[in-house]
């Protein structure tokens, strides 16, 4: 498989090297994806770890040149079905979500089992994210992302409280409180390495995709 990243910030460097581990090939990686070769595109799947603002100008040339496309990119959800009829459109597979780490998508998981549980019993859910200081969003994607499966499922949507600190690569806690108790659900990751590995799992992925998924319906085999 050929692989093109778009955006080679911390997280694309990070892609490059499970990529050449893996035995993958590395066609390109760039910060204006748009000015690759539309037949090395064509050949290519792209995984995307750009701006909000990158991606909204990007997409329809994403959608139009590659293979297939994963999308790391967080902050343009509002015009996701905008993005998934260009997509179905050109009729290239797409995958999307706001964190790649299996772990975290095991907790969204969770989460909605047991908000499903809690549901109607007086449980108030509550969000807590901690990141590095050099992220640029908050709240996180991935708090987001907990913050909908949670209301979703349980009626009520959390609060989210985002904290910047150090090197932190991420920790995410979901706490339902009640009256008489509190129950809490935590994904600490150790470092950017799981969103990098599940970026690239994902890519392998795509072969033989049709249509626009989230990495957790995949992983959990609805599709």
């Amino acid at each position: 498989m050929k692989i093109v990243i778009s955006g080679y910030g911390r997280m694309g460097r990070m892609i490059e090297g499970v990529v050449l581990r893996r035995g993958l090939t590395l066609a390109l990686a760039t910060e204006d994806v748009c000015a690759t070769d539309p037949a090395l595109a064509s050949e290519c799947v792209c995984i995307d770890f750009t701006t909000p603002e990158a991606f909204r100008a990007n997409y329809k040339w994403l959608a139009h040149h590659f293979k297939a496309v994963v999308v790391g990119t967080t902050g343009w959800n509002d015009i996701l079905g905008e993005v998934a009829a260009e997509f179905y459109a050109a009729g290239t597979p797409m995958i999307y979500s706001s964190n790649y780490s299996i772990g975290v998508n095991a907790t969204l998981a969770a989460l909605e089992k047991l908000s499903d549980v809690l549901r109607g019993h007086g449980y108030v859910p509550h969000i807590e994210e901690i990141h590095h200081v050099h992220k640029l969003d908050a709240p996180s994607g991935t708090a987001i992302t907990m913050a909908s499966a949670v209301e979703s499922h349980l009626g009520l949507r959390p609060d989210i409280t985002s904290v910047r600190q150090g090197e932190v690569p991420g920790t995410h806690t979901v706490k339902f409180k009640s009256e008489v108790d509190k129950i809490k659900i935590s994904h600490e990751a150790f470092s950017r390495e799981g969103f990098a590995e599940g970026a690239v799992e994902a890519a392998l992925m795509t072969e033989g995709l049709k249509g626009v998924h989230t990495f957790k319906e995949i992983l959990l085999g609805k599709i």
